[in-house]
């Protein structure tokens, strides 16, 4: 499998994975969604915003690329984050309807990606506004490690709630 194969297998996995989380999601109340549960942000709800919020950042960084990425266009619409820990969609409903529109537009622009792509160092600017320059593929495999560490905790939190996920493993996907 080529890097390119490799991101395409990782958006996918990041899909198939969030539909669970949030097919899981759905079982609780937004009461229970919004309760503190002592996690990184918060509640499961909270956590849910944080991947989408992440998510929406680099992907609106991954934009600058100079391959000028137009599966990307559609996310200027929507404002940088400036606090990942913003409670943005306070309805389930609302965030999973975002999360599937996120993890399509993931989807068709991974397709976009061409290998000589990954080798570029991509410029771009930190939340704390400083600049910073990172090779793209090492970038792109950090945003579906946030994505894989945040739904790991997501996760956890719906287990503990009593809510079983299923299967999370990369394998399941995996010829």
């Amino acid at each position: 499998m080529n890097r390119t194969e490799h991101i395409a297998l990782l958006a996918h996995y990041n899909q198939w994975m969030n539909r669970k989380l949030y097919h899981a999601a759905a079982t609780l109340s937004d009461e229970q969604l919004a309760m503190d549960r002592q996690a990184f942000f918060g509640s499961i709800l909270g956590t849910l915003n944080h991947l989408a919020l992440g998510d929406t950042v680099w992907l609106k960084r991954f934009a600058l690329h100079p391959a000028g990425y137009s599966a990307l266009a559609p996310l200027e619409a929507i404002a940088t984050p400036t606090d990942l820990r913003q409670l943005v969609f306070a309805d389930i409903r609302q965030l999973a309807a975002h999360r599937a529109w996120l993890d399509q537009l993931i989807i068709d622009w991974v397709q976009t990606v061409q290998a000589p792509d990954l080798d570029h160092r991509l410029h771009y600017q930190n939340m704390r506004g400083m600049p910073a320059h990172k090779n793209f593929f090492s970038l792109l495999v950090h945003f579906f490690n946030h994505q894989t560490h945040h739904r790991g905790q997501a996760t956890t939190l719906l287990t503990q709630a009593g809510v079983d996920v299923g299967d999370t493993d990369l394998l399941a996907l995996i010829d």
